[in-house]
């Protein structure tokens, strides 16, 4: 899906106004199934959630890796647990690189595999069980701040500078999955991804506290920078991935966009190539595109991995270092 023109900050107008009322049917609806639902499970160790309040990428994935991976160098094993979306596969199983593929557990449970263990299901109380039976210390949720059949320790919501909150109206007015408020109310802070091109900051006051990140090319991005490159990719903000290219240093000389999650057809690599090839040019895509690609697919595609740059290191690792020595206790 690509995010309608309306839903983006300082718009809406006559089409988000006519949508209001469905909005305040999906948040009805959401309320009902929050208190009609089951108690939330209580696991025995902590479990940190990343999270966003807006339909469609906000930088979840990139946070949480980040934060397993500074779990790991704790000393204790993260365990991940996600949707699976776009995937067959319902779960609760642990994904295992080598024999699922992104139509099975989704292209997002893919990278995350890559990095720890990898729970999918729906009902993350259910994944979280057999994560803990497995020996995990702690869980990391990539998505899930709106489910609410497991207990978080540590809520994080992540927010695109670039793209903000839209509109700020709920869906299908606006991109918000709930009152930007009520999301709020739940974290206990707030990550900004990249500069606030919007205003986001002055509409995020309830948060206790908002952190600043950037994303970042990995340390291999070095042996692009040289090249030129046609770039295509099937993520929430293509563009985000297309600037972050230029700002390395790559040398862009086309994009490609594809809708989130988008399973590439061969016809479509075909076409890419040659757009490529037409212009003295490799091809470059996401670790998520990638991920989706089968391996026939691959060859001669390059990937441009991502990290995550903090503005103040000691303010993360201050944020979860308690769930490692025991003040923050699960559930």
């Amino acid at each position: 899906m690509k995010a309608p023109a309306f839903w983006q900050a300082g718009q809406g107008g006559v089409t988000a106004a006519l949508l209001t009322p469905l909005s305040w049917a999906y948040q009805a609806g959401a309320s009902l199934k929050h208190t009609m639902g089951p108690s939330p499970w209580h696991a025995p160790i902590p479990v940190v959630c990343i999270g966003n309040v807006t339909a469609g990428g906000a930088g979840k994935t990139p946070v949480a890796l980040d934060i397993a991976q500074r779990l790991t160098r704790k000393g204790v094993q993260p365990h991940f647990l996600t949707r699976g979306y776009g995937g067959t596969e319902k779960g609760p199983l642990q994904v295992d690189p080598s024999g699922h593929n992104a139509r099975m557990v989704g292209d997002e449970a893919l990278v995350l595999a890559r990095a720890a263990p990898t729970w999918v299901s729906a009902n993350r109380a259910a994944s979280a069980k057999l994560a803990c039976q497995a020996g995990a210390d702690v869980l990391v949720m990539d998505d899930g701040f709106q489910n609410f059949s497991l207990e978080k320790t540590l809520s994080l919501l992540v927010v695109d500078g670039g793209y903000g909150v839209g509109n700020g109206r709920v869906m299908p007015a606006g991109p918000l999955r709930e009152p930007l408020s009520d999301a709020l109310l739940r974290a206990q802070a707030v990550i900004r991804i990249g500069d606030d091109m919007t205003g986001t900051l002055g509409s995020l006051s309830l948060a206790p506290r908002v952190m600043a990140a950037s994303v970042q090319p990995g340390s291999d991005a070095k042996q692009f920078y040289s090249k030129p490159y046609v770039a295509f990719a099937g993520i929430g903000r293509p563009e985000k991935f297309f600037d972050t290219l230029r700002t390395a240093g790559v040398g862009l000389v086309d994009s490609v966009s594809f809708a989130d999650h988008h399973l590439f057809s061969d016809a479509e690599l075909t076409q890419l190539r040659s757009r490529a090839q037409g212009l003295a040019a490799g091809l470059i895509t996401t670790e998520k595109d990638w991920v989706r690609l089968s391996p026939s697919q691959r060859n001669d595609i390059d990937v441009l991995t991502i990290g995550v740059q903090w503005e103040d290191e000691g303010a993360i690792d201050a944020l979860i270092s308690p769930l490692v020595d025991g003040t923050l206790h699960a559930g």
